[in-house]
């Protein structure tokens, strides 16, 4: 019995290698598809409420790089939610990407958004 469960730990070893390396290999693809915003890449993550997921912030690094891609990618990541979540790309806006320069929530070299998405 010895021998058989030396062979599921080897197995259940094997297992885990070969899983760590499709992780490890799929990360490096990830580069290659970023969308890039006017030639430059916006790390953009979006983060949900917690009642409702409707309701979500978007926090876009990178400012700097240029304010119009860092719109661009925070209104791509939002559409992207609303996508996966809802199925829509309908979104209202409470502080949008469209929103003058001098209204837009800078801080730190992030832009912050903020929005629902629309249901039917």
């Amino acid at each position: 019995m010895t021998t058989q469960n030396s062979g599921r730990g080897l197995g259940r070893i094997l297992a885990l290698v070969a899983l760590a390396a499709t992780m490890g290999l799929s990360a490096c693809g990830d580069r290659a598809e970023r969308v890039r915003f006017n030639g430059e890449y916006y790390p953009a993550k979006v983060s949900r409420d917690r009642d409702t997921r409707k309701q979500f912030q978007v926090s876009v690094r990178r400012v700097d790089r240029g304010l119009l891609g860092a719109r661009e990618a925070g209104r791509y990541a939002a559409t992207r939610y609303c996508l996966k979540e809802f199925g829509t790309s309908n979104i209202d806006w409470v502080n949008g990407p469209d929103a003058e320069d001098g209204r837009l929530s800078i801080s730190n070299g992030r832009l912050s958004l903020s929005g629902a998405c629309v249901t039917w």
